[in-house]
């Protein structure tokens, strides 16, 4: 099944086309939109405000802590002995 449907590619086609043209101005600032990646990001924008089938916004990601053992227990943990070689 398609991602994005034709209302989406329509509406992103019409965004790049004022890009192109020099009309596209981003929502916040108004300033002129240079950007290919903004230019396709605000085409989908207003396609979800129109109510056409697009995936849901992605939000900042999470990062993940690592969730190891304590400094304490760490050193607490005896190390393993490697064979050594006997030298001659």
């Amino acid at each position: 099944m398609a991602k994005y449907s034709k209302k989406a590619q329509k509406t992103v086609a019409s965004a790049m086309r004022r890009r192109k043209k020099g009309s596209l101005t981003s929502g916040r600032s108004g300033k002129k939109v240079t950007s290919r990646k903004q230019a396709i990001a605000i085409g989908l924008s207003e396609a979800r405000k129109k109510g056409a089938k697009v995936p849901p916004k992605k939000t900042g990601r999470k990062t993940t802590r690592k969730t190891g053992r304590p400094a304490s227990k760490r050193a607490a943990t005896p190390r393993k002995k490697t064979a050594s070689r006997s030298r001659k």
